[in-house]
């Protein structure tokens, strides 16, 4: 796979890195031509298990090579860090705060954001939609920053950074169509919608790419920019909604921590 990417500019890497993403959101959405439920516990497990792909990621892949850059850079490495990695979460909030949205398993008059008429359907796919801006920008801003040359930015830890988004994308998929389809949406609809959520990750992601390139000074702060952007989905919305079940708490914790090994050891193996 690694081979076969480099063949391409940044942008274009990216591009297709994030079709695969939003491939696996479309794989999660498809289990709806299935059956009308999945196992709570095996949701919460999978949902667990995407928070801990991000905690790692955001680390291994994004603040880590960003302290790096700046170091490198001639930045201040801890002052660069904390800007960009609090940037990420000011901005994630600000568009919690906007854009109107509804969490899987809530009902519609606890919708957050702007109050509007819009449908459950629209409100469902724009949480996960705002969520995958995050994962999008973050895939984008790796690739792009292998383009600077610098040792702490490789193709390998982008390859990885793909891939664990991908991986935890595919819950993502699930939680929008699934509920659909238990209300009596069609089969077609629901998957429809499901994986429409995913569509914003490629858009980001050739967006990160050109802008980092264009401006290789704001590299390190882009790259933890995406990481705070991260944490922020996962501490307000994915450990939220994987325990509210206080009997799969502990399954949870397990599959978190499974997810973090699984990203942990994709990013040091690939980068």
């Amino acid at each position: 796979m690694i081979t076969f990417i480099q063949q391409f500019d940044p942008v274009m890497q990216a591009f297709l890195a994030t079709l695969f993403t939003w491939g696996v959101t479309a794989a999660g959405a498809s289990l709806v031509f299935f059956t009308k439920t999945v196992n709570q516990r095996f949701m919460d497990a999978m949902l667990g298990f995407a928070a801990g792909v991000m905690i790692a990621a955001s680390f291994w892949s994004l603040l880590a090579p960003g302290i790096e850059m700046a170091r490198q850079m001639g930045f201040v490495p801890w002052l660069t860090a904390a800007i960009g990695f609090l940037a990420g979460g000011i901005f994630m909030r600000l568009a919690d705060a906007v854009l109107p949205h509804l969490h899987p398993g809530m009902a519609v008059n606890k919708s957050e954001g702007v109050k509007t008429s819009w449908q459950r359907s629209t409100l469902l796919v724009l949480a996960i939609t705002l969520h995958n801006i995050p994962e999008g920008l973050a895939v984008g801003v790796a690739f792009g920053a292998v383009a600077a040359g610098l040792p702490a930015a490789t193709i390998g830890a982008a390859v990885a950074l793909a891939i664990g988004i991908g991986l935890q994308n595919f819950p993502e998929g699930t939680a929008v169509s699934m509920p659909l389809r238990r209300e009596g949406v069609s089969r077609r609809k629901s998957f429809l919608l499901g994986q429409a959520s995913g569509m914003v990750e490629p858009v980001a992601a050739v967006f990160g790419a050109y802008f980092v390139m264009q401006m290789q000074s704001v590299l390190p702060y882009a790259l933890c920019f995406a990481a705070g952007a991260m944490i922020f989905v996962v501490v307000e919305e994915l450990i939220p909604t994987s325990q509210r079940i206080e009997a799969n708490i502990d399954l949870v914790t397990m599959a978190t921590m499974a997810g973090f090994t699984v990203m942990m050891v994709l990013d040091v193996a690939l980068g």
